[in-house]
């Protein structure tokens, strides 16, 4: 849909308040709820991760469990956005947190019986993924409700930097837990910290179904065989209406081609990394590794709260993402732990500013009427190709060795976002003209 108004497209500017959305009793609520979730479930994944790699020792195989948790953001995305949209919000990521629960006690039983193999793990994923599915688009949708349009900047950051303080302490929680609890009693501890946001959700006064139900208003009726029509539609349409709108486009291919190529898969090849860096300590500094990277985008979220210096740009998206390639590279061919550590730090820095500074222009320059499609076709280019990152780092890394894969997907990474960046500019005239 081209912009034929004739007026700009939406143009934003950091807030020159702190921390804006903190100041919001219902979004204080949601940040501390969310950081606990994202905890969990990045126990979770050290955990399991390492109960993988320890029992089939194959990067390959890695490599396909990270297909298997995120193909099913990649095929649902869209309809979980459209399904915010026509229900009641809170009431989706109520059903993604029992299914992450669910995921937890999986793993547990499977990890106290010894009887874990690589068919459980694949369908325990994939589930897993369907909870991810469910809880992102309607998360983002959901914070909108409670902010608004004016403090969206900054509870898209900060709701970022909240998922990014539970990655940070989930390796640290998920490696205690590991080494003092065992893996299965771990993780059924694990299960326990997804509550708080699951009961929270439950009264929470926030969401355009709260409202509707607050002032009597019935929501529309859609029959089953309507639901699956509409929703391959929804599909075909969305990248129809939001064809002529240069900001959403290039940031949703931007975040598309960094998940495609890199992703987190070198997250799940953390162990082998580990290894390479000092065989005898691989446990500590598989964590300590995790961790510095979520530290540094925790830096960037308060940092950028306390003193929002990056001007919320596509050009500047586009540069830091190439700077985050950079780092990513440097980290691939590294063989200093220490200097590992500084490298991942930058990253995460550099990865939650670029990311969610994307989001951001997506969710203020999309018609209201197309937010939740547009949310939803974002998260599925932003962690639904992540699937293919379990190709090119993990089966790559089978072959040529996860370093070399990293190394090699960063380099066309660079490559495909300058191109991006020269789209984004002859987009950008072409359309002043």
């Amino acid at each position: 849909m081209a912009n034929t108004s004739g007026k700009p497209y939406k143009t934003f500017q950091s807030s020159p308040k702190s921390f804006l959305a903190l100041r919001h009793p219902g979004f204080r609520a949601y940040f501390i709820g969310a950081a606990l979730a994202m905890m969990a479930d990045f126990i979770e994944h050290v955990i399991s991760y390492w109960v993988i790699f320890e029992k089939f020792q194959s990067p390959a195989l890695a490599g396909f469990a990270v297909i298997a948790h995120w193909l099913p953001f990649l095929l649902f995305s869209i309809h979980a956005g459209a399904l915010a949209d026509k229900y009641d919000p809170r009431r989706i990521i109520q059903l993604g947190m029992i299914l992450f629960i669910f995921v937890s006690l999986g793993w547990g039983y499977f990890f106290i019986s010894d009887t874990l193999e690589m068919w459980h793990a694949v369908i325990l994923l994939i589930i897993h993924g369907f909870a991810g599915v469910l809880w992102g688009p309607a998360s983002l949708l959901f914070v909108h409700d409670i902010v608004g349009d004016k403090q969206l900047e900054s509870g898209v950051r900060l709701t970022a930097t909240s998922r990014t303080l539970g990655i940070l302490l989930g390796p640290a929680v998920g490696g205690a837990l590991l080494l003092m609890a065992g893996p299965a009693w771990g993780i059924f501890i694990n299960a326990l910290i997804y509550l708080p946001l699951l009961i929270w959700l439950w009264k929470a006064p926030y969401g355009h179904k709260y409202e509707q139900n607050k002032l009597g208003i019935e929501s529309p009726k859609y029959s089953p065989s309507k639901k699956i029509i509409r929703g391959f539609s929804d599909i075909i349409k969305t990248f129809h209406d939001i064809s002529g709108h240069r900001i959403i486009v290039t940031m949703i291919l931007l975040a598309g081609v960094v998940s495609f190529l890199v992703g987190n898969a070198y997250q799940a090849q953390m162990p082998e990394f580990a290894r390479a860096l000092g065989a005898n300590q691989a446990s500590v500094l598989y964590s300590a590794l995790l961790t510095a990277s979520a530290a540094g985008a925790l830096i960037a979220g308060i940092l950028l709260e306390i003193r929002p210096i990056l001007p919320l740009k596509a050009r500047v998206a586009f540069s830091l993402a190439i700077l985050w390639c950079g780092l990513m590279a440097g980290f691939a061919l590294s063989t200093n732990f220490y200097f590992s550590l500084l490298l991942l730090f930058f990253a995460g820095f550099l990865d939650l500013s670029f990311n969610s500074m994307a989001q951001t222009l997506v969710q203020l320059n999309t018609p209201t009427d197309l937010r939740g499609r547009t949310i939803g076709l974002f998260s599925s280019s932003s962690l639904g190709l992540k699937t293919f990152s379990g190709i090119s780092i993990g089966f790559g890394g089978s072959y040529f060795g996860v370093q070399a894969s990293l190394f090699y997907s960063t380099i066309i990474l660079v490559i495909i976002i300058f191109c991006l960046l020269i789209y984004s500019e002859i987009k950008k005239h072409t359309n002043i003209q």
